[in-house]
């Protein structure tokens, strides 16, 4: 047997269990040395000379008593009379000798008080009361054999207390990772029982015993014991005491939620990411296999994938500058790559990049066009599945997508046929694989430029969350789960893209993203409304060996160049020539304009770029 190494388990065993024990006993050792040091305060030299003399006078005020009592007796041997004058003069020193007595004891207990014995002193005292007795008690009651129990009682009392105050006082063995920084190094020494227990009531927290803190991929962690009255929602409120207890910055993330156990809550402090060694490029190789889900971010405190249905009705919140747009472009990339996408963009900026790749709608009757459009899809698909028998539509999703809220909801707002499409997408439109996924920087319902319909946001289920401004739009964008407090997100550029997830918990999710180059990697498919077949069959495909090359398409683009080409020379002429609408027109001369491929003129006339050089 090795004895060595079985003496270094036992060890480390015993030195396990004692720390295990040692929160429970840090209450009582912190109240025993609290109030030792308070009787040490107390006992001055000025307090014990106010002692003494106090003892003194009492011990005069007895004598003086004791001399009137006596002085009583004798005077009422003396008479019979009990009105005789000399009984009612003793009568009357004894009533002013019992009342100077009782002030003077009075007196001696109030200096007692300020002068009061040592602890140690009072907890000798206190376990004599005991003991004494218990070894009398064991000894009469030993007769034919030594009866010890009496005896061994009061030692265990004796003993109680003492492992008690040492457990207490005992410092835990908090490890110390090599890779901490200084400041997660100062946060865990406050964290530890002994220093929480010393300092927690001077920040209106006594009543509360922390656990040895963990280090966890997202941060420090620690358990808290919440005693008497403590809930975990009132040690929530009392976050700013807790931040300060701490002494942790501004802006370090304090999370307060319940353990698995009741009476206890869990302290989590963001002091690192686990999603900080991870790239957050977005790449289709992060579709999952599952057609149901995708890949919406990853968990900064456990480094985990976290995934949302692909065909439920989606809110995505942020207010300028938290990276709505490049969190909300992975989801719409698996949406184009999985089924067809319909861009309706309200303010243009992402069109420009995505009008390469799907179908997009910027101007108003663009946007129009596109509610119609996906209404009228919507209500085929109905017939369809009708005549199929189905309940569940079974082909490609189409996801409209509609970023800026604000703006499309302010563009139809007057146009109640419309509206009332829009509305009927967002409820009837999941059935029959037409999904709407809702963005907006203003997540209101009411007053008067609201980000999303009333009627609509109620049937947007998944929601997620970036930076917003206020508690208001927080209600909006996570519904009852507001009180993960998305408005409180730092801002930063290091938490661009950083939000919460309804229902998932308050812990902050890191978005993946795709830069405009992704975007423009993505294979074009454009979405057109399906004409209804009229129940005639389809016409076969046949293969034909040795065809002639088909020209490829004529873009919008290059119909609105070759109209300038061949002579017309303002929007209205290119309209015209071309019959596309005018806001496509309008789009089509501005980015040439911009390439180089044309040339406005002063007064507003059009002409080829080589025709202007």
């Amino acid at each position: 047997m090795d004895w060595k190494q079985a003496w270094s388990t036992t060890t480390n065993t015993t030195t396990a269990a004692l720390d295990a024990l040692a929160p429970v006993c840090v209450p009582f050792a912190a109240r025993w040395d609290l109030e030792a040091e308070r009787r040490d305060k107390l006992r001055t030299p000025e307090h014990l000379k106010a002692l003494m003399a106090a003892q003194k006078e009492h011990n005069s005020a007895r004598s003086t008593h004791a001399t009137a009592k006596s002085q009583q007796l004798s005077a009422r041997a003396a008479s019979n009379n009990p009105f005789a004058a000399g009984r009612r003069a003793a009568r009357v020193a004894t009533k002013a000798a019992l009342k100077h007595e009782r002030d003077t004891r009075a007196k001696l207990k109030a200096a007692r008080v300020n002068y009061p014995s040592t602890l140690k002193a009072r907890a000798v005292q206190a376990h004599s009361v005991h003991a004494v007795p218990s070894a009398v008690a064991s000894a009469l009651m030993s007769t034919a054999h030594v009866t010890v129990w009496p005896a061994a009682t009061s030692a265990v009392l004796i003993g109680a207390n003492v492992a008690a105050l040492a457990l207490g006082r005992r410092k835990l063995r908090v490890p110390v990772d090599a890779s901490l920084s200084l400041e997660e190094r100062q946060l865990m020494e406050r964290l530890d029982p002994s220093y929480w227990v010393e300092h927690a009531p001077d920040r209106g927290l006594a009543g509360t015993v922390t656990t040895p803190p963990a280090i966890e991929p997202g941060g420090i962690r620690c358990e808290i014991r919440l005693d008497g009255q403590w809930t975990v929602k009132t040690l929530a409120d009392k976050a700013d005491s807790v931040r300060a207890l701490l002494g942790a910055r501004t802006a370090l993330r304090i999370r307060i939620t319940s353990a698995s156990r009741g009476g206890w809550a869990v302290l989590s402090l963001a002091t690192r990411s686990a999603a900080a060694g991870v790239s957050s490029q977005w790449t289709p190789e992060r579709i999952p296999s599952d057609p149901l889900t995708m890949s919406l971010a990853l968990d900064t405190e456990t480094g985990d994938e976290v995934l949302v249905p692909f065909d439920e009705r989606l809110l995505v919140s942020g207010a300028s500058g938290t990276g709505k747009s490049w969190s909300f472009r992975p989801l719409m990339a698996t949406a184009h790559l999985r089924g067809d996408l319909l861009l309706i963009d309200g303010k243009g900026e992402e069109a420009n990049i995505w009008e390469a790749v799907c179908r997009v709608a910027v101007e108003q009757d663009e946007i129009t066009d596109a509610v119609d459009e996906a209404h009228a899809e919507m209500t085929r698909r109905k017939v369809d599945m009708k005549k199929r028998g189905i309940s569940v539509w079974d082909g490609r999703q189409l996801t409209v997508v509609v970023d800026e809220g604000q703006v499309i909801l302010a563009l139809i707002s007057k146009d109640k046929d419309r509206l009332q499409r829009l509305i009927e997408l967002s409820s009837l439109g999941r059935s029959r694989g037409v999904v709407l996924w809702w963005a907006t920087q203003y997540p209101l319902t009411d007053g008067g430029a609201p980000g999303v319909h009333k009627l609509i946001a109620p049937n947007l289920l998944t929601r997620f969350s970036l930076r917003v401004a206020g508690t208001t739009q927080a209600q909006v964008a996570l519904d009852d789960c507001a009180h993960y407090a998305p408005h409180q997100i730092p801002d930063g550029r290091e938490y661009r893209g950083h939000g919460y997830l309804k229902g998932y918990g308050p812990r902050m999710l890191r978005t993946w993203t795709l830069d405009d180059a992704g975007v423009r990697a993505l294979p074009k498919s454009i979405w057109s409304p399906a004409k209804p077949t009229g129940g005639q069959p389809r016409t076969p495909l046949h293969l034909v060996k040795d065809a002639a090359p088909q020209s490829a398409a004529v873009s919008n683009r290059d119909k609105v160049l070759a109209a300038v080409q061949s002579g017309a020379h303002t929007a209205k002429d290119v309209a015209d020539a071309t019959g596309l609408n005018k806001g496509t027109v309008s789009r089509e001369i501005k980015t040439l304009v911009t390439t180089g491929a044309l040339h406005r003129t002063a007064d507003g006339r059009l002409l080829p770029g080589s025709q202007a050089a």
